[in-house]
């Protein structure tokens, strides 16, 4: 391999002949040989649109040059636009104030950059910021980019897949259960209308957080009190990141707890690990319902999408409801890790940032991925209703309707009597009590059940 010598404050360094990095991220590669995992690339776009920001807001101050300031411009679109990803090597498991990354696209933006004039790292492309505020701030911004493009979009689409797959089983009624045993009946599009209101609350956590995570530590710079920054850089910055970006982002209300918290990150990442945790009940509760086809519930089928076993033929699987699950055992342990970075926010600033940037993303793209798999398959199951009816007739449980009339204590041997000799509940409440079976036929009606005493809602 062709090299070339760099220089940093720390001396003489070789670089890949043809790399757009320097030094100082070439002694990062060296250092840091732990995963091979480079940051998101969504990371490093909203760190080269940080960059442009500033860049920008420099220039109009008067610090940066305009041609240089031009220049540093059209280098970070074109990283933001996805043209330099292989630039950024840098591995997750590096310095925890991201240095190195902060660093890395310093030196890609400076050596695409200076095609007309020298245009360096630290002085022109990192003017009037510090890692410690760059990095904080790019977390926020590729968060809410990757939640709104990406996320929201699929809960939503979810969301309503739901309701309309409830809205078009409203008429069939089928057997509840708690502690996985037979219970009340309840009809289809309340057993989703459950899901689909999981599915709303967090995508409504979600959003309801957006005014913290919009608030950026830029400004800040080195610990929280604005060294070598224009008081109205990150004013400007940040109404030009709004320009790229659609979003609404400003300058933190208080740089010190921005630069030394990740509170916002840890409240976003148990968001994201509350949405998991409805999905895999989501996704269980799917499972479940689709067991068999002979032996288990047998409620629906879900679409066969691929043989399910190398030794057993015939055999299909709930594959995504079972993928929609390992996605949300990762979000959860991911949530841990997160919760462990939060706690490392040492005097005034967080060691533990790409981990935390990395984290967020991955769980943001996970869940994104996932969820439009999840709304397929359920928009695609069949009912099986013959047999979703026939355990209707036989589910003991209905008797329940009868305590009003003829008390709890009698109503319990029916269910025993009706459950022990494997007979309709509504036959041997005929010979247990007084009632006709046209009265009986009317209490049991297990359509009529499902209503219950609920008022209707307005």
């Amino acid at each position: 391999m062709k090299m070339r010598t760099e220089q940093d404050s720390m001396g003489n360094i070789e670089v890949p002949a043809d790399a757009l990095y320097g030094a100082q991220t070439q002694r990062a590669i060296n250092n840091f040989p732990i995963s091979g995992q480079p940051l998101p690339a969504g990371f490093i776009h909203a760190v080269a649109a940080i960059k442009a920001a500033c860049a920008h807001a420099n220039s109009e101050l008067g610090r940066l040059d305009k041609d240089k300031a031009d220049a540093i411009l059209q280098a970070a679109h074109g990283i933001m636009q996805g043209e330099h990803d292989s630039a950024f090597p840098v591995d997750v498991f590096q310095t925890g104030s991201g240095t190195s990354t902060n660093m890395n696209v310093n030196e890609v933006l400076a050596h695409l950059a200076s095609a007309g004039q020298p245009v360096h790292p630290n002085d022109d492309v990192n003017m009037g910021q510090s890692s410690n505020d760059v990095i904080p701030s790019a977390i926020h911004v590729s968060a809410a980019l990757a939640l709104g493009r990406e996320l929201l979009p699929a809960l939503h689409q979810l969301e309503q897949t739901i309701l309309g797959k409830g809205e078009k089983l409203q008429q069939q009624v089928k057997t509840g259960r708690t502690h996985l045993m037979d219970a009340m009946p309840l009809r289809f599009d309340q057993e989703l209308g459950g899901w689909a209101t999981q599915v709303q609350y967090g995508r409504d956590r979600l959003q309801g957080m957006q005014s913290r995570l919009q608030q950026l530590a830029l400004g800040g710079t080195a610990i929280g009190t604005g060294i070598n920054a224009d008081p109205r850089q990150a004013r400007l910055a940040c109404a030009y990141l709004n320009q790229l970006t659609g979003q609404a982002f400003c300058p933190a209300e208080d740089y010190f707890y921005a630069l030394s918290s990740q509170d916002t990150a840890v409240e976003l990442s148990g968001q994201l690990k509350t949405l998991a945790v409805a999905l895999m009940k989501i996704a269980n509760d799917l499972r479940w319902m689709n067991s068999g086809p002979l032996t288990g519930l047998a409620e629906i089928q879900l679409p066969a999408l691929q043989p399910g076993s190398s030794i057993m033929p015939g055999k299909v699987n709930p594959v995504i409801p079972e993928a929609v699950a390992m996605v949300a055992a990762q979000v959860i342990g991911l949530d841990a890790a997160n919760t462990v970075a939060g706690q490392s926010g040492n005097f005034q600033l967080n060691v533990m940032l790409p981990l935390v940037a990395s984290n967020l993303l991955t769980m943001i793209t996970l869940l994104a991925n996932s969820v439009p798999l999840l709304a397929d398959t359920i928009d695609g199951f069949t009912l099986n209703e013959a047999h979703l009816n026939e355990n209707l007739a036989r589910n003991p449980i209905l008797v329940t309707a009868l305590n009003p009339v003829i008390g709890y204590a009698k109503a319990a041997d029916i269910a025993k009597k009706a459950y022990a000799e494997n007979r309709p509940i509504v036959e041997v409440a005929l010979a247990e009590t007084e009632l006709s079976e046209a009265e009986l036929r009317e209490l049991l009606d297990p359509a009529a059940l499902t209503r219950g005493s609920q008022q209707e809602k307005g």
